[in-house]
């Protein structure tokens, strides 16, 4: 094969990548370059089947600001291996290794040999709700011989042979991200005096998710913190209050819709949650789910 044949070739896989998986840059590591790409998608599963050799990925700060991706990335070594860095982290995938990736920060990915690699979106909205505790630590590397690790990927491997519902597979990516919970980040059994504090603000939050009063100054006080102290307590845990609290009302709502009965107005549930203006709860529904608050209520009531 000639240069120019390569070259072609590598910006072809190049653009696929970029249509699949979001933005990202990359460069041949040798003169025996290969790669495809397969997508999948199922309701809300949205998976791809990387082969690759010879090639490196990456995402730096540039390709960030290009893409709209906010989310992580589940990463199944099927075959082959995979240096992946993050964070200051830098591990090596073997088959059967998993770890998770945030599109949010600066990646790095080496494929040296020939590698199969499945990669699962994995939607921020979801991992947040059932990591409330837990900070995520990108590029751990989960190994094959973890039991979790391979109930996961026979859970995901085995979705794409079934025609699941959009219910279905939602708890599909519920259940995944709940067998890779214990490997995501922090022990929840952090017991320090900052952890009780922060749990504390978060169960305050929960209790009074529908009161128009809810607002980092009344927080602080109930909690028992300056409202300094406490934008340091959620930052600790790459979360500012105003953000957390109205994605947690968003996802509250986004719940109630999933088990909605009739046709109740959209407004009155935004009010309930504590969005005072209609169109601002619309807009911020959006932003999160990606659809309008009467588009996801179809999408269940069907």
């Amino acid at each position: 094969m000639s240069n120019a044949q390569q070259v072609e070739r590598f910006d072809q896989w190049l653009d696929k990548v970029n249509q699949v998986c979001g933005r990202f840059g990359a460069n041949v590591l040798g003169t025996q370059f290969a790669g495809s790409i397969d997508e999948y998608r199922s309701g809300e599963l949205k998976m791809s089947f990387v082969d690759v050799a010879q090639a490196r990925l990456f995402r730096t700060q540039h390709e960030i600001d290009q893409g709209e991706d906010s989310h992580y990335y589940a990463a199944f070594q099927l075959a082959g291996e995979a240096v992946m860095e993050q964070q200051g982290s830098c591990i090596t995938l073997l088959p059967g290794d998993i770890t998770l990736i945030d599109s949010t920060r600066p990646s790095n990915f080496v494929y040296r040999n020939n590698a199969r690699q499945l990669s699962l979106i994995l939607p921020r909205e979801r991992v947040e709700q059932q990591l409330r505790f837990t900070t995520v630590k990108p590029a751990q590397r989960i190994q094959a011989s973890a039991p979790m690790a391979g109930l996961a990927q026979r859970l995901i491997l085995g979705s794409t042979e079934q025609g699941l519902s959009h219910t279905e597979s939602e708890a599909t990516l519920d259940a995944v991200i709940s067998l890779l919970r214990p490997a995501m980040g922090a022990s929840e059994l952090d017991d320090s005096p900052q952890v009780r504090t922060f749990r504390k603000a978060l169960r305050v939050i929960d209790e009074h998710i529908g009161d128009e009063a809810l607002c980092p100054e009344w927080l602080a006080t109930q909690v028992g913190v300056s409202v300094r102290g406490l934008y340091r307590l959620f930052s600790r845990h790459g979360l500012v209050v105003a953000q957390y609290v109205k994605n947690r009302r968003l996802d509250l709502c986004a719940e109630q819709l999933r088990h909605a009965r009739g046709e109740g107005k959209l407004c009155a549930l935004g009010y309930e949650w504590g969005f005072n203006d209609s169109s601002y709860f619309s807009t911020a529904f959006k932003a999160r789910f990606g659809v309008s608050p009467g588009e996801y209520r179809k999408r269940y009531t069907n």
